[in-house]
């Protein structure tokens, strides 16, 4: 489970990263972007394989900026730290909490899809002069 874990959300990124940056370099510009976890900035009981692949892949994206920025490709971070608002995470919240949790969940525990693609389209409008690499995003009802 330990390797496919790391194979899912590491070594998957870094082949993702690589390929894009092949069609970007020859246009010297473009946008990578990595989609990180709370587990890419600390580790959890019962997490060891999610947060070491996590933060394999928050390494991925540090190398990769350095190794392209220069090149005028930004590579970027985000921490989503909290469950996107979705139909998959609705479900496993009304499977581990059941019917009445998840009828009933407190304002600004989800993040809504669009407010995560603004934090992604944000990035993308920077200016290659005040690139971010690290972005960590939450709903403000999330205990950090």
């Amino acid at each position: 489970m330990f390797r496919k874990v790391w194979e899912m959300a590491c070594y998957s990124g870094f082949l993702a990263a690589r390929e894009a940056a092949r069609l970007m370099l020859p246009h010297r510009r473009g946008a990578i972007f990595f989609t990180g976890a709370t587990a890419s900035l600390r580790g959890g009981v019962g997490f060891a394989a999610f947060a070491s692949a996590k933060f394999g892949l928050r390494a991925v994206a540090q190398s990769a900026a350095r190794e392209l920025g220069p090149k005028n490709i930004h590579v970027a971070h985000l921490v989503i730290d909290a469950g996107v608002d979705t139909a998959w995470v609705r479900e496993r919240i009304r499977q581990s909490e059941g019917d009445e949790a998840l009828n009933n969940l407190p304002p600004g525990r989800l993040m809504r899809p669009d407010s995560v693609a603004d934090a992604y389209w944000q990035l993308y409008q920077q200016p290659p002069d005040a690139w971010t690499f690290e972005c960590e995003i939450r709903p403000s009802g999330e205990k950090w």
